[in-house]
């Protein structure tokens, strides 16, 4: 068994969630150290959450912080990492680029590439990390620049067809080989 510190087994828990091949990790605020030591570090105050004004951040599994985008984006405000004490938030430069690894992803659900206009993400992303090509027959292709992606989850929000995800870039290397 793959039990932690604090007695949450991962592994076990994704199977009765039947979710063995989903996200290794939960979705944790912005600013969250490795996962490791994010639940050695953690308390479970409860701080982060409170401190979250738009109500991004809940309880999950075991107790600890997650991000859940439903009907914002994050917007990077430094609020939790401010006022986690516990050290499970840490970020030399809070700078939103550096908040997390996780950027956007574009299934083949995505109401675009059916021939269906909407440009919900494109308008949504501050960035402009999501674009569009317009093809013949007046499709239009969304186009992602990963680099310009800092993850903020607007376009998870926003579209009417959850087809935009926030993968760790190694995991959407591995979906696209």
């Amino acid at each position: 068994m793959q039990a932690s510190r604090k007695g949450v087994d991962w592994t076990r828990r994704r199977l009765l969630q039947g979710n063995l091949g989903g996200p290794k990790r939960p979705p944790r605020p912005p600013w969250a150290v490795d996962e490791s030591r994010f639940i050695e570090l953690c308390t479970r105050c409860d701080d982060c959450i409170r401190a979250c004004e738009d109500g991004l951040l809940v309880r999950g599994a075991g107790g600890y912080p997650e991000i859940r985008f439903t009907e914002y984006g994050c917007n990077f405000c430094g609020d939790c990492l401010q006022a986690c004490r516990a050290g499970a938030l840490s970020a030399p430069h809070p700078a939103p680029s550096l908040a997390w690894r996780w950027r956007a992803q574009i299934s083949d659900r995505c109401l675009s590439l059916r021939g269906i206009v909407c440009r919900s993400c494109g308008d949504a992303c501050d960035t402009e990390a999501i674009r569009f090509r317009l093809e013949v027959g007046g499709r239009a292709t969304p186009l992602l620049d990963i680099d310009a992606c800092n993850g903020c989850g607007e376009c998870l929000v926003v579209c009417p067809e959850d087809a935009v995800a926030l993968v760790e870039p190694e995991s959407a290397q591995e979906e696209t080989a």
